[in-house]
Formats: C-alpha cells, sequence, structure tokens
C-alpha cells in the first residue's frame, strides 16, 4: 500500500537530521560563493533592527534606519569574506568588513581591562589568514530549524558571540559568553 506522510512526520523527520542537513546546505552554498568569497549584506538583529557602524564613536550599534538613511549605507553595507576551510564542524570561517564613507573597516575582538570587546579598524580583511586570526568568526546557524538566522562564534574563544545588550538606550554590538553551545539567545541572533 501507499505510505501517507503527514505534515508532521515530514517535519520530525528534518528535525532528526539536524545538523546534517544544514552541514549540507551550508556545503553547498560555500562551493556556490567559493569563487567569490565575498557577499554583500546588512545584518539585522530579532527585532529587525540594521548593524550601523560608527568609528568616529569607536562603536556599532543595531539601530532603527530610515530608507533615506539606507540609501546612503553609511557604515551599515557590510561585506561578509568566506573562507575555505577544513574544519567545516565549526562553522564557516568568515570575516567582516564595511565602508563608511570611502575607507574600509575590518571586524576584530580586541582585550581592553580584561574583557573582550568587538573593534572597527581601519583597513582591509587579509585575503589569506594563516593559522589564527582575531577577524575571523564562525557562522553557524542559529537553531538547526531556521536556516536563515546565524550566530557568529568568535574564532578564538570558543563560546563567544556576537550579540548586542542594551546600554543608555544603545543596541551595543559585544561579545557574549554562553555556556552551552545549543543555548538559545536571542541577542545573538543576526540574519542577513
Amino acid at each position: 500500500g501507499s505510505v501517507k506522510m503527514s505534515g508532521e512526520e515530514i517535519l520530525v523527520c528534518a528535525v532528526q537530521l539536524g545538523e546534517n542537513f544544514c552541514l549540507y546546505f551550508a556545503g553547498l552554498e560555500c562551493d556556490a560563493f567559493c569563487k567569490e568569497k565575498i557577499l554583500h549584506r546588512v545584518l539585522r538583529n530579532v527585532n529587525s533592527q540594521l548593524l550601523v557602524v560608527r568609528p568616529d564613536l569607536n562603536m556599532a550599534a543595531f539601530e532603527d534606519v530610515t530608507d533615506q538613511e539606507m540609501k546612503s549605507g553609511n557604515g551599515m553595507h557590510f561585506n561578509i569574506h568566506y573562507y575555505k576551510t577544513t574544519t567545516p564542524s565549526a562553522g564557516m570561517p568568515v570575516a567582516f568588513s564595511v565602508q563608511v564613507e570611502d575607507k574600509s573597516y575590518y571586524m576584530c575582538c580586541e582585550k581592553e581591562c580584561g574583557k573582550m570587546i568587538v573593534r572597527f579598524r581601519e583597513g582591509e580583511v587579509p585575503k589569506e589568514i594563516p593559522g589564527e586570526s582575531n577577524v575571523i568568526f564562525f557562522k553557524k546557524t542559529f537553531t538547526s530549524c531556521s536556516s536563515r538566522a546565524f550566530k557568529f562564534e568568535y574564532s578564538l574563544e570558543q563560546g563567544m558571540f556576537l550579540a548586542f545588550e542594551e546600554e543608555g538606550g544603545l543596541r551595543k554590538l559585544i561579545l557574549k559568553k554562553l555556556s552551552r553551545e545549543d543555548e538559545v539567545d536571542e541577542t545573538t541572533k543576526i540574519s542577513f
């Protein structure tokens, strides 16, 4: 006889495939982008706010952006640089850069007063990175069921993710330590 699949059963299947499914798709996506190695995207948080970099203030924050501001695109149109990887399980290695006026800035992490912070430094992202680098983040799917939202783990410190925290009415870009790999923390959720 014919097997009847209900929507629910199909869903359960997909969830069981979970990670392999995601890795498989991530792999395909990588092959497609390896030639260009760069995606142009705006980065949004759960509140649909855009990440805006303000080098003059030495900070980046998620903000409500008007269409007019979007057009100028200052500090909000990111280049996401993809790197080839030998360890795909860690996530896809990416680096971020952004144009502000006529200058290019890259995102990196630095220790300041014993605390890891996100900085934007003037300059270009290196084409090749030997070994370790403070500009590399591992792009991971946010949850196994959502393939369009991501979290970005700092490559030099496991469990540290890009996130935002509210500070004086601003949602500033920070590095945040998650206690567990599978912890679902909405502040670390970033979509393109």
